[in-house]
């Protein structure tokens, strides 16, 4: 971490926002476990725990007018672009409040203040999206990227392939970043790819690849604002693969079977937010009462974000097939026009 901080002349400032936002998304994170075993949360919950340094990285180097496609896994992306806490815990709740009117849960967390395209519940389902924002934004003559954030398993789809062969045959703006936690939903890397170097899949498309630390924070923010600047330039795709590692099971239903306790526990001892916090320390960055500051704000806010969500409205029933392609969703819509 002292090389790529080197070279990116980081100040303090800047690795205590890293570290704020990483710790946001953790302790986010595990507050929703605590209120989903509460039934306060329901339905699918996936957690994002030991990858926030992916999301803080790259958002670092996008602009406020650029897209963000994001998979169910998606808590932390929306926090990092910048969706606050209440209305992201009022969505986890299903509340009116929420991103989504309380419509999409955790896997469907919608922002257009923030060019914030979901959370997207089918694998690899993000990717298309992210090529049709990119192809709007050509025809446009923009220059913003889009985003997209993916895990391993969508590289075992056939839409992964499609996407990346368009992004580069039209030379489309995206910066794909492939989160490779290494198991996808519960399947090991090796066990459904024979060629686990993902970045080279990319390199297939004659597309700009590399591999980076996902479990670095300043590696990932140095290798994103590398890669933003070439889309930008060119208008070409690049592909990012972030080897990182989630330490809780893929969802609260996973019985976590597909690993051994101690490979997590080995993964633990790379934990982003340590490494950090350890190099900050060493490096004088991280001054003896910052820790506890930063802690204080960051539970004020959830507690705050929850006492909002709890607040929140239910959707009455007669509005639930509102905006819903359905004959009687339909009818609504007109009468509410």
């Amino acid at each position: 971490m002292t090389e790529h901080a080197a070279k990116t002349h980081l100040d303090r400032d800047h690795l205590l926002l890293l570290l704020r936002e990483m710790l946001r998304i953790r302790r986010f994170e595990e507050r929703c476990v605590e209120l989903y075993s509460a039934t306060k949360i329901r339905g699918f919950l996936h957690l994002y725990i030991g990858e926030e340094a992916n999301a803080v990285g790259v958002m670092q180097a996008l602009e406020p007018a650029d897209a963000v496609v994001t998979t169910y896994r998606e808590h932390g992306h929306a926090l990092a672009r910048g969706i606050a806490a209440r209305p992201l815990m009022a969505e986890m709740y299903g509340k009116r409040e929420g991103t989504s009117r309380g419509r999409g849960g955790s896997m469907h967390v919608f922002d257009k203040a923030t060019r914030f395209y979901g959370g997207n519940a089918i694998v690899a389902g993000g990717l298309p999206l992210a090529v049709g924002l990119a192809l709007v934004d050509k025809l446009r003559g923009e220059k913003h990227a889009t985003a997209c954030f993916f895990g391993d398993g969508a590289a075992s789809e056939g839409m992964f392939h499609e996407c990346l062969n368009l992004a580069a045959l039209w030379k489309l703006p995206v910066l794909f970043i492939c989160e490779n936690n290494r198991y996808a939903m519960g399947t090991a890397l090796e066990r459904a790819q024979s060629q686990i170097d993902l970045a080279k899949h990319a390199e297939s498309y004659a597309m700009r690849a590399e591999a980076v630390d996902g479990m670095d924070v300043v590696a990932v923010e140095v290798a994103a604002r590398r890669a933003a600047a070439v889309v930008r330039e060119t208008g070409a795709p690049y592909f990012l693969e972030n080897r990182t590692y989630r330490f809780r099971a893929h969802s609260m239903y996973d019985p976590e079977l597909y690993r051994s306790k101690a490979e997590v526990e080995e993964w633990k001892k790379k934990d982003p937010i340590v490494q950090l916090q350890g190099w900050m320390t060493s490096a004088g960055f991280l001054h003896p009462d910052d820790l506890q500051r930063i802690e204080a704000a960051i539970a004020a806010e959830i507690d705050d974000a929850v006492a909002f969500a709890e607040a929140g409205r239910w959707e009455p029933v007669e509005d639930l097939c509102k905006d819903v392609m359905t004959p009687r969703g339909a009818a609504q819509n007109e009468a509410a026009a």
